[in-house]
């Protein structure tokens, strides 16, 4: 007899703040990270450029939920993409109005209805905001936070991990559910 576990995500979109938070406004620590972080990328073809603007991703929070709920999933990720490409390696802000629509256009999302949720300011606000305040209430201040459920005990994988790590948990609630 099997044992259906559930893997529960948590994820961020553009969330630009490494500096001034994880890193205590430290320029040493954070040169490290983008030291680390543009190796990694190199690696998988990325051209990192952690030097764009830091702004409020609200926005984009927004937008990415209001469209995963009307599109679909698939449509949400190639936003996410759009964005992630657009700030990480482009400089742009991660909340404008253009970047969103760029991303919207990258994820074949009609120009006139995007361009009219954005401008709609107050569209999906509260339930963003309400949202982003559950996960904090839930003790989540890192991403991405996985919860992978075990028949005995479950696993939690907060922050970045290399792909050996949640490959050890899944294998831990493999052996446990045998």
């Amino acid at each position: 007899m099997g044992y259906d576990s559930q893997i529960c995500f948590t994820l961020d979109t553009v969330c630009p703040w490494y500096k001034r938070t994880k890193w205590d406004n430290s320029d040493e620590r954070m040169e490290k990270f983008v030291t680390l972080m543009s190796t990694y990328g190199k690696g998988a073809g990325i051209d990192f450029d952690f030097y764009g603007t830091v702004a409020n991703t609200l926005d984009a929070h927004r937008f990415i939920s209001h469209y995963q709920e009307e599109l679909g999933p698939k449509v949400a990720d190639e936003i996410v993409n759009s964005l992630y490409a657009q700030y990480f390696t482009q400089r742009a802000h991660p909340s404008a109005p253009e970047t969103l629509l760029k991303a919207a256009d990258d994820a074949g999302i009609d120009h006139a209805k995007a361009k009219a949720f954005v401008d709609d300011e107050h569209d999906g606000l509260l339930e963003t905001k309400m949202s982003i305040q559950e996960q904090a209430s839930n003790g989540i201040d890192s991403v991405p936070y996985v919860i992978i459920e075990g028949k005995r005990r479950d696993f939690t994988l907060v922050g970045a991990k290399e792909t050996g790590e949640y490959l050890k948990a899944l294998e831990s609630v493999a052996r446990e559910a045998a």
